[in-house]
């Protein structure tokens, strides 16, 4: 999914005066983003105050919404740059295509896994024949410095393993948790999972204390330590935690993002994860003027133009906590 944003703002993200290095909750309230004409979406990451947790950059929830007699999404070929999109449904389907040639229908609970690397474009639309409703959310991963110039490729995991307890399966979308591991490729530590909590559930779930973690609410009335999150809503939860405690007072979908806290300074703006105000205008220039991202085939409509990119270079500023 891209970031549609027509000013969109450079971001220095990444390092470690961000992360909190013990247990908080820290509930962040997302901002609306109308994402084409039928589509909008409550954008999580980033956040005023919280920037990454571990390698994720970019979280977007979106729907249940209604489409029957809608188009629903139709995000136009657009590039991507030092990063990972993860697509990740709970209702309806994504039709992915690439400048791969990759064309692949993800649908609830498969793993859609883009890896940019040093240059990828893509399109996301639903299928002309859609189900009723859309519900999901899209996420970035950061790539570390010494792969985010790896060969761009494409996974779809339609078999996923789970977790399970009493009241809870979790499936895991990327890294390990509980001694499982996600087929897809990552680069750091880290972890994605989804949580299917039935109501009544109670549980705990074991966690690295030298991670840091946020959970996103996707439906459902459930309590993260304590907490009450709403749907469309994140808890951040710092650094040091071995367990984190659930609990739903009805069923309720959660998703448990986290990871080994990333270390380097990035630069995001539009879709591009770079390292310098420099190399992102470059990817800029790249997009609108060259082939370096290749052609999306098949789409009926136009690639989207990138933004008029700040001429001013952003300096990096951070904050220990």
């Amino acid at each position: 999914m891209s970031n549609l944003d027509r000013q969109a703002a450079l971001s220095v993200c990444g390092g470690r005066g961000f992360v909190v290095a013990e247990p908080v909750r820290e509930l962040l309230t997302p901002r609306h983003v109308q994402l084409g004409e039928s589509t909008e979406v409550r954008r999580l990451l980033p956040n005023l105050g919280r920037r990454m947790v571990g390698a994720w950059a970019f979280v977007d929830h979106y729907g249940p919404d209604d489409i029957a007699d809608e188009p629903g999404m139709q995000v136009p070929p657009h590039p991507h740059m030092g990063l990972q999109t993860v697509s990740w449904l709970h209702e309806g389907e994504v039709l992915h295509r690439d400048s791969l040639g990759s064309l692949r229908t993800i649908r609830p609970r498969e793993l859609g896994l883009m890896t940019s690397g040093r240059a990828i474009s893509h399109s996301e639309e639903s299928p002309k024949a859609h189900a009723r409703y859309l519900h999901g959310a899209q996420l970035w991963v950061a790539l570390p410095a010494a792969h985010r110039h790896v060969e761009p490729h494409f996974q779809h995991h339609t078999d996923l393993p789970t977790v399970s307890a009493p009241g809870l399966v979790a499936t895991l979308i990327l890294g390990e948790l509980d001694g499982t591991t996600s087929p897809g490729t990552v680069y750091t530590p880290i972890i994605g999972a989804d949580l299917a909590l039935a109501a009544g559930a109670e549980a705990r779930l074991p966690l690295d204390p030298d991670f840091e973690y946020a959970v996103l609410s996707m439906s459902g009335r459930a309590e993260v330590d304590g907490v009450p999150v709403l749907p469309g809503s994140m808890l951040y939860l710092g650094c040091g935690r071995t367990e984190l405690p659930l609990r739903a007072d009805s069923d309720a979908g959660l998703m448990l993002l986290g990871g080994e806290p990333f270390e380097e300074e990035i630069v995001m703006w539009w879709n591009f994860i770079g390292r310098s105000h420099e190399e992102i205008e470059e990817a800029r220039r790249a997009w609108m003027e060259t082939s370096r991202f290749g052609e999306v085939k098949g789409y009926g409509g136009d690639r989207l133009p990138a933004p008029e990119l700040p001429p001013v270079a952003l300096k990096p500023r951070g904050r220990v906590r």
